[in-house]
């Protein structure tokens, strides 16, 4: 199947469809998932207020003084929510790659509930951490909620059309995402007054850690490039009305490699170019319940082919891959 640049999927047209059609747009999204693992997703029902209104919210958090943004950091190294500053971070070590912190901030927040069932020292420790939200400005709260769900929702749904691409059964990712360990990042690239320093980029390549991940990239903006089949980096260019997703490690795991978890970058595009430019985004990382136990598909699995991984947790392989992340 010939794939575009980058392809755009209406999400919509795949919830109004009949079965068999259902199958037919599955089958793209298959091929999409097996050749790149990015794609973007149009009529996804997301209320454009929520989305300006998150936005708004973020920008003006990061407009604030650095002083006022420390008041909501994370309270130690390794804390996952919170803001966390420039350069503390460094994402292409997650592939044992040393390299120089990033050029970014972010605020980051997680679970908008904690389940009663949960009792796992490592997960109320990690995944289900208290988000130490910002006194300021005024609504941050209740935008970045309200975005949170819209999120859940549309990764649900989302999640719906890969198990029909995956021949499964529409419904039958459902039962690992009923109390999702996901987290939302909202990320800030500040403008750059000097050059940065060699191999710096503004996100280290990486790939990302769960099953899929949601991204708003600000309208304009150049920077995100992909690793293409042919081994070049090849940008991704924001869609108007979409969301860019990508498939994570996580899922590629489920599907024993037959779905790419393709690694990604930020880089700083040349200054005449916008590269010193302030740059934003929100980031919906996707992950699976806790104590989902995360085994190959026997779906994915051709004649004779035999998993090439171990079952994992969910929770735990997604600890492990954060913590790798610490510059």
């Amino acid at each position: 199947m010939s794939l575009p640049a980058f392809p755009v999927f209406d999400l919509s047209r795949f919830e109004r469809a009949e079965p068999d059609e259902k199958q037919r747009l599955g089958r793209e999204v298959d091929a999409i998932c097996r050749e790149t693992g990015f794609l973007a997703i149009r009529g996804h029902g997301v209320s454009q207020a929520v989305i300006d209104d998150v936005w708004e919210k973020a920008r003006t958090f990061f407009d604030l003084q650095p002083e006022a943004k420390q008041a909501a950091r994370a309270p130690y190294k390794g804390y996952p929510y919170g803001y966390l500053g420039p350069e503390l971070e460094a994402l292409a070590k997650s592939r044992d790659v040393d390299s120089p912190p990033d050029l970014k901030e972010s605020f980051n927040g997680g679970p908008l509930a904690r389940p009663p069932s949960i009792t796992d020292p490592e997960a109320l420790a990690f995944c289900y951490a208290d988000t130490i939200w910002p006194d300021v400005p005024d609504g941050f709260v209740a935008a970045w909620q309200a975005y949170y769900r819209a999120m859940e929702d549309l990764a649900a749904r989302i999640m719906r059309l890969f198990a029909v691409a995956l021949d499964l059964p529409e419904t039958y990712f459902d039962r690992f995402i009923t109390a999702p360990i996901s987290a939302l990042r909202a990320l800030n690239y500040p403008q750059q007054h000097v050059a940065p320093k060699p191999g710096q980029l503004r996100a280290g390549a990486h790939t990302d850690y769960g099953s899929l991940t949601i991204l708003l990239p600000q309208a304009g903006s150049r920077g995100l490039e992909i690793l293409s089949p042919d081994g070049t980096w090849t940008g991704v260019p924001p869609i108007s009305g979409a969301f860019v997703i990508n498939i994570g490690d996580l899922m590629a795991r489920w599907t024993n490699d037959r779905w790419v978890s393709t690694l990604h970058r930020v880089v700083n595009p040349p200054p005449e170019d916008g590269g010193l430019d302030r740059r934003q985004s929100l980031a919906f990382f996707h992950q699976p319940n806790w104590d989902a136990e995360i085994t190959v598909l026997d779906a994915t699995l051709r004649h004779g082919e035999t998993p090439r991984y171990a079952p994992v947790r969910s929770g735990p392989y997604l600890m492990g891959k954060f913590k790798a992340t610490s510059a």
